[in-house]
């Protein structure tokens, strides 16, 4: 039951989302020309001018402004934790050909380089947490790609409910209660939620932050990179708000965690 709730609760998220969900509204404007021309119109152009606007390079940079509320970590900065925690999400590969194994793409494997570099600063043990194959592509892409064994591997989190506490059971078992957490800049606010609630203190290390830009004409025409991180940002900030329902509410249930090592 659980499971076929967080399937239809990915479902739903992606028809909602851009690229679907202006799409949809495009379609179903189409579809009604014959009977409804005025209303039909409109959501045409209301789902064909939102496409547009959101795969365009200003409009993603404004929504990554709303969503990014942590400052990249200080360099040398002290933190006082125990250990690095790194999110899933981003893709992977379950059989990359020229690893001959399971291996992280572009976006979870910035995550992935950048854990690394603070490891080899701070000389703190690593934690991966995702769901299943993406947990094993996020360790064997540390080892074989940055020669660092994580400490604890998480592979039953589906969501960042669950990579909290998972996460959170692990550390406590050898008295960690303060973390380094790396995520997205754009995820990492409702990150640093879930697992403070889950009872852990909270460093936090976004990466892919926004970057002032110059903006130019180009910067409102249609590109595949802005569409992404427009996705990724509206994802988050409509995220919060469900998660701070969903945290008043009591609604969500975890599946058993994992045990510790």
């Amino acid at each position: 039951m659980l499971l076929f709730f967080e399937h239809t609760k990915t479902i739903v998220k992606n028809l909602i989302l851009p690229p679907a969900g202006p799409l949809l509204l495009a379609g179903v404007g189409a579809l009604w020309l014959r009977w409804r021309p005025r209303l039909a119109r409109t959501l045409l152009a209301l789902g064909l001018t939102s496409l547009w606007l959101l795969s365009t390079p200003i409009i993603a940079d404004q929504l990554d402004g709303l969503a990014e509320h942590y400052p990249a970590l200080a360099a040398g900065q002290p933190t006082g934790a125990g250990a690095i925690v790194i999110l899933g999400g981003g893709g992977q590969r379950a059989y990359a050909p020229e690893y001959g194994g399971p291996a992280a793409d572009p976006y979870l494997l910035e995550k992935l380089a950048y854990g690394s570099y603070l490891a080899e600063r701070t000389h703190l043990p690593i934690l991966v947490t995702g769901y299943h194959v993406e947990a094993t592509a996020m360790r064997d892409t540390l080892v074989r790609n940055f020669g660092i064994e994580p400490r604890w591997v998480d592979n039953q989190a589906y969501d960042t409910f669950e990579n909290a506490r998972n996460s959170a059971r692990l550390l406590r078992a050898d008295g960690i209660g303060r973390i380094i957490l790396l995520t997205s800049a754009t995820h990492m606010w409702r990150a640093a939620h879930e697992f403070t609630d889950a009872g852990m203190q909270v460093v936090a290390a976004p990466v892919g932050m926004r970057a002032p830009r110059t903006v130019a004409p180009f910067s409102y025409l249609p590109d595949v990179q802005a569409l992404m991180r427009s996705y990724l940002a509206t994802y988050e900030l409509i995220g919060e708000q469900v998660r701070r329902v969903l945290a008043v509410t009591h609604l969500r249930r975890q599946r058993a965690a994992p045990e510790a090592p």
